[in-house]
């Protein structure tokens, strides 16, 4: 009876625990170079973020690069090519890297979703914003020397559920950015069905490798023994069918 509370507590977390297939694919793309990032600190304050620590010079670089790398290989593997949809976190960050990806594949003629009804004050170059998809919150930390990112991953390997230092738990980023897959899915069905995505996420480093675990069905606590996600990479996030 135990292990059945916990099964069911885990699939309450992780909204993907059950599912054996989802419609669209999922990539996970993290912002490029930001201000903070050259600064060396912590920025994971909405009230800061969303406003502050743009990208860097080498960061806008970068992510058009990724853009076009990206637009290089969809038109080499798809015969017929998806259209893509673009979410991303409204920090400033995530934002100009959204931006900038979302004008390159533009550029390169490639359909990007629209939603039906966007929302006030919606970016109007192709992509969604979610606050979902914000940094993790790093509490005490924040504004601070990013080496202090060690302390907290030192109790995120121990215990999903921690708020050491004042910061957001594991467990946290996964339930709300699955809980976003799952809008995602439903959206797209209801306006576009039976048309099939490839989804980009636009966020940050430790919420795209947390959200990875949930695709993988493995437990949040191992987040960071997954191959680091640097500044502006696109990585396919791919479901991991039930044993």
């Amino acid at each position: 009876m135990k292990t059945n509370n916990m099964s069911n507590a885990s699939s309450q977390i992780n909204k993907l625990k059950h599912l054996t297939s989802l419609k669209n694919s999922y990539f996970a793309l993290r912002h490029g170079q930001s201000l903070a990032n050259v600064q060396k600190i912590i920025s994971s304050d909405p009230a800061i973020s969303t406003v502050d620590h743009g990208l860097s010079e080498v960061g806008k670089e970068q992510v058009t690069a990724s853009a076009k790398l990206f637009t290089e290989n969809y038109y080499a593997a798809n015969q017929y090519p998806q259209p893509v949809a673009i979410y991303s976190s409204d920090f400033t960050r995530a934002r100009e890297t959204a931006n900038l990806f979302a004008n390159t594949l533009l550029d390169a003629k490639i359909p990007l979703y629209q939603p039906p009804h966007p929302v006030k004050n919606a970016p109007a170059s192709g992509f969604q914003l979610d606050i979902r998809l914000r940094e993790r919150y790093f509490g005490d930390w924040n504004g601070k020397s990013d080496s202090h990112y060690q302390d907290v991953w030192h109790f995120d390997c121990k215990d999903a559920n921690h708020q050491e230092y004042s910061c957001e738990s594991v467990n946290s980023v996964v339930s709300r950015t699955t809980e976003l897959i799952i809008d995602i899915e439903q959206e797209l069905e209801k306006y576009h069905h039976p048309q099939s995505f490839q989804v980009i996420l636009v966020a940050h480093g430790d919420v795209l490798q947390i959200l990875q675990t949930a695709f993988l069905k493995v437990d949040g606590r191992i987040h960071r023994s997954l191959d680091h996600l640097e500044t502006a990479t696109v990585r396919e996030l791919v479901l991991k069918t039930n044993d």
